[in-house]
């Protein structure tokens, strides 16, 4: 007869937990000097191409849109991401918070991709007749093993090839879709059109780490108080 196994302990990933067991932040006295002048690029201004109110893990409101390319806002987006993660070699590894939630580089490209993707498989099932997926992410609620790793030159070429290549699939889907599909779309749900701008909110991951400093200093998180 053999004895019973115990499963090993599972650590708890919830933002909650990591925010209650996160170790104090290093004495500022030991950093090292900042730099007189940061060199960072220059990052498009996201109030041009779209509006970004609160985190969309949870969307309480039917999206604004306006007369813009639907293709055009998505890609502003991405555009927008990517010239922020172009700073985040620099990050100093602490995530940073946004209300009850934690952000790191690496758990910005996953919410911004897997939002993506999500709403991407819905208009693909919707066109088709399908029923849409059940709502299983995760999300921000959490924040992996993996999020928490170093961000490096490597990871931002993945990102970029990632982030670019779902924004062509966006783009391409959208343009051959009639001002009738995009405005009065088939199933259940916001209309596609909404949906693009909907999409385009997960700006709002990437702004809460912002553009780091050479120096290595997070910077403040977004002012936001409803994200999920």
């Amino acid at each position: 007869m053999t004895g019973t196994k115990h499963a090993p302990d599972v650590p708890d990933t919830s933002d909650e937990a990591l925010m209650t067991d996160a170790p104090d932040a290093p004495d500022a006295a030991d950093a090292p000097d900042a730099p007189d002048v940061l060199d960072t690029p220059d990052i498009p201004d996201a109030s041009d191409a779209f509006d970004v109110p609160d985190a969309p893990d949870v969307p309480d409101e039917v999206p604004v849109t306006d007369g813009r390319d639907p293709a055009q806002v998505v890609a502003g987006m991405v555009d927008h991401v990517l010239a922020l993660a172009a700073t985040w070699t620099a990050w100093d590894g602490r995530p940073l918070p946004a209300g009850d939630r934690l952000y790191t580089p690496h758990k910005a490209i996953r919410r911004v991709a897997d939002h993506m993707i999500d709403h991407l498989a819905e208009m693909e099932a919707r066109l088709v007749g399908e029923e849409t997926l059940p709502d299983h992410w995760h999300a921000s609620a959490i924040t992996t093993a993996a999020d928490l790793a170093p961000f490096t030159g490597a990871d931002l070429d993945e990102a970029r090839s990632r982030l670019t290549r779902l924004a062509r699939i966006w783009a391409n889907r959208l343009d051959v879709l009639t001002p009738g599909l995009l405005d009065r779309s088939p199933g259940t749900g916001w209309t596609f059109r909404q949906l693009a701008f909907h999409v385009a909110e997960s700006a709002y991951y990437a702004d809460c780490v912002g553009a780091l400093p050479a120096g290595g200093a997070s910077g403040p998180a977004p002012d936001r108080t409803t994200e999920r």
